[in-house]
């Protein structure tokens, strides 16, 4: 049993994230990311990698700046842990090379764009015109349809069998971090009591993107369908770097009563994208967990 001083040495450690793959759960911590996927045979297979140097670098240090660069870099490095968690389930090894993940994170990203930004700035732009270029109406109605756009999305795909299963790892990835917060041991026993919801959540970050837009956008004046789609391209890493900064102040002061009020559609969102974990997929969870620390400490896995 660790001592309160011990709990409250690794509590000040940066803080921990992941994301679901398939059949699996991706820990990142400052240096090291792990993987953990339970194989077809049932057994758990394990994955570690050095991350991004950037991670230790002052960059990250820069307000604003680091939301953006990290964002991107974690996308990338999202996209392996997707590559591999699903190579795992077919026995394939063939890696992907970083063009062919730059190639593919950048159509998907491009698809998103589409979907979630220009769609609806030209469905804006067809209101402000219908009445008589009032721009901040136009303007609301291309946020409040992002905002339906996004929670249909994430609505919609989690009636998928395969993705209610990666909602469930998710759910899996929040109950062990926040376990480890709590100072837990991490057993599956111990986690399993924990919430499916986490302050820091990428879906989170998501729900501040849309928000923050809404606001920005509707600030905006009248302009062209071309001004438009242009200026929505162009804001987004800003809106992503504002988004990261609201997003780590609201994690670190998430027992303030003021911030505990602000965070509640961040959670509540999430009950879309989180499902209670089986004790089989916490243990794949904490299995990435403790290989992710022992990158980080430098220990050799167990």
């Amino acid at each position: 049993m660790k001592n309160q001083n011990e709990q409250k040495t690794e509590r000040s450690l940066p803080n921990y994230g992941g994301q679901a793959v398939i059949e699996g759960v991706m820990m990142r911590g400052k240096k090291t990311a792990a993987i953990a996927m339970r194989s077809p045979t049932g057994e758990i297979e394990i994955h570690t990698e050095s991350l991004n140097k950037i991670y230790q670098s002052k960059v990250m240090k820069i307000p604003f700046l680091r939301g953006v660069i990290g964002l991107w870099d974690a996308l990338v490095l999202g996209m392996r842990a997707l590559t591999i968690s699903a190579n795992a389930q077919t026995d394939e090894e063939e890696d992907l090379t970083s063009w062919q993940l730059t190639l593919t994170l950048m159509f998907s990203l491009s698809i998103a764009v589409v979907i979630f930004f220009l769609i609806p700035a030209g469905i804006g732009q067809i209101v402000e015109k219908a009445t008589g270029k009032t721009a901040w109406i136009g303007n609301l109605a291309e946020g409040v349809i992002r905002l339906a756009f996004l929670i249909l999305y994430m609505w919609g795909i989690g009636f998928m069998e395969e993705i209610e299963r990666v909602f469930a790892y998710h759910g899996a990835e929040h109950k062990v971090i926040n376990a480890f917060e709590a100072g837990e041991n991490l057993t599956p026993d111990a986690v399993r009591s924990h919430s499916v919801e986490h302050p820091r959540c990428g879906t989170a970050f998501l729900l501040i993107v849309v928000v923050f837009s809404i606001v920005l956008f509707t600030l905006l004046g009248p302009m062209s369908l071309v001004w438009r789609f242009v200026s929505r391209i162009l804001l987004l890493p800003l809106i992503a770097g504002v988004s990261y900064e609201y997003l780590r102040w609201t994690a670190n002061h998430a027992d303030h009563p003021l911030v505990r009020i602000l965070i509640r559609p961040n959670l509540a969102l999430q009950n879309l994208t989180t499902r209670e974990p089986s004790k089989e997929m916490l243990e794949v969870s904490i299995a990435a967990f403790q290989a992710m620390r022992d990158g980080e400490t430098g220990a050799e896995p167990a």
